[in-house]
C-alpha cells in the first residue's frame, strides 16, 4: 500500500473509532436516567452512578485512540503529497476536524468539560464520515494559487478558529438543553436528573460559549486579513467579493454580532446561543456549501 492508501485507511478507521466513541457517549447520557445531581446519602445509587463514570472515561479514551489514527493519518496525507495536505475539500475538512478533535481533547482533560463528548464526537464522525465517502481524491501537486506562506498561515488560522466556533456552537446547544430541562423541573417543583445534571449550570455553559467565541473571533478576523493578502499575491486584489470572500465576511459579520450584543446589549442565555448557531452554520456553509454551490475564484478546492 502506498502512504496515500495508509492514510485513507486510517481516516475510514478513525471515523469508524468516533462513532463507537459517540455510542459509548450515548450510554454514558443513557445509563444516568434518572440520576439526581447529589448522591443519596444511603449510597443506593452508587452503581448507576459507576456505570455512567465508566461509560465516560471509556468514551474518552475512545476518542483519544480515534484522534491518534485521525491525526496520523492527516499527517501522512502531507507526506504522500509532499506538501500542506490542505489542496482540496477533502484535504481540508479532515484536517479542521484534526484541529477541533484537539481542543475537544484539550478541554476534555485539562478543563474536565467530557460532557462535550456527545456532540463533539457526533460532530467528528459526521465530518470525517462525509469527508472519505463524498469528498475523497487521489493526492495531486497544489495548484500555482496556494503556493504561498499566506495561504498556509490562512488555513491554519482558519482551523483553529473553526475549532473554537464549533465546540462553542456544541455549549450552545447544551445551554438550551440544560435550561429547558431546569425551567421544566421549576414547573413540577422537582430537581432536574439525569445526565443533564451532570452538566454545568446553564450561566457556566453561556459563560464557556462566550469564551470560546471570544477567542475564535480575533483568530477569524486574522484568517480574513491573512486570505486577503494571499489573495494579492495570488490573484493580484486583496478583495473581489468572491463568495467565499463574502460568506466569511458574514460569518465574521454575525461573530461580531454575538460579541456586540453581550457586550453592549447585556445580551445573555438563549439569544446569543442562537446567534452562536446561526454563526457555526454560516461557518460551515462557507467551509463547504460555498463550494459546492458556487464558481469563484476558490474554485479549486472542488471536491
Amino acid at each position: 500500500m502506498t502512504l496515500s492508501e495508509w492514510s485513507y485507511t486510517a481516516m475510514v478507521a478513525a471515523a469508524v473509532v468516533y462513532l463507537v466513541a459517540f455510542a459509548l457517549c450515548a450510554l454514558e447520557w443513557s445509563s444516568a436516567r434518572g440520576l439526581a445531581k447529589e448522591r443519596p446519602e444511603d449510597g443506593s445509587e452508587d452503581v448507576a452512578r459507576t456505570r455512567v463514570d465508566f461509560y465516560g472515561r471509556l468514551a474518552l479514551f475512545t476518542t483519544t485512540i480515534a484522534a491518534v489514527l485521525h491525526i496520523g493519518a492527516v499527517v501522512l496525507r502531507g507526506v504522500a503529497a509532499q506538501r500542506a495536505p490542505w489542496g482540496n475539500m477533502y484535504e481540508f475538512v479532515t484536517a479542521a476536524m484534526a484541529f477541533a478533535v484537539l481542543l475537544y481533547l484539550v478541554c476534555a482533560y485539562r478543563f474536565g468539560m467530557r460532557w462535550l463528548g456527545l456532540g463533539a464526537n457526533l460532530l467528528f464522525t459526521f465530518g470525517l464520515g462525509v469527508a472519505v465517502t463524498q469528498f475523497y481524491v487521489d493526492v495531486a501537486p497544489l495548484v500555482p494559487a496556494l503556493h504561498s506562506v499566506w495561504f498556509i498561515i490562512h488555513i491554519i488560522a482558519a482551523c483553529i478558529s473553526g475549532a473554537a466556533f464549533n465546540i462553542a456552537a456544541i455549549t450552545s446547544i447544551l445551554y438550551l438543553v440544560r435550561e429547558s430541562a431546569a425551567k421544566r423541573a421549576d414547573a413540577k417543583g422537582v430537581e432536574v436528573v439525569g445526565y443533564v445534571a451532570k452538566l454545568p449550570t446553564a450561566k457556566r455553559l453561556d459563560l464557556i460559549s462566550y469564551r470560546l467565541i471570544a477567542f475564535a473571533v480575533p483568530l477569524w478576523t486574522f484568517t480574513i486579513v491573512a486570505g486577503s493578502i494571499w489573495a494579492q499575491y495570488a490573484w493580484g486584489r486583496f478583495w473581489n467579493w468572491d463568495p467565499k470572500e463574502t460568506w466569511s465576511f458574514i460569518t465574521w459579520i454575525i461573530y461580531v454580532a454575538y460579541l456586540h450584543a453581550r457586550a453592549t446589549a447585556g445580551w445573555r442565555g438563549r439569544p446569543v446561543a442562537i446567534i452562536s448557531l446561526i454563526g457555526v452554520v454560516a461557518f460551515w456553509f462557507n467551509f463547504i456549501g460555498v463550494n459546492l454551490l458556487f464558481s469563484g475564484l476558490h474554485s479549486y478546492s472542488g471536491i
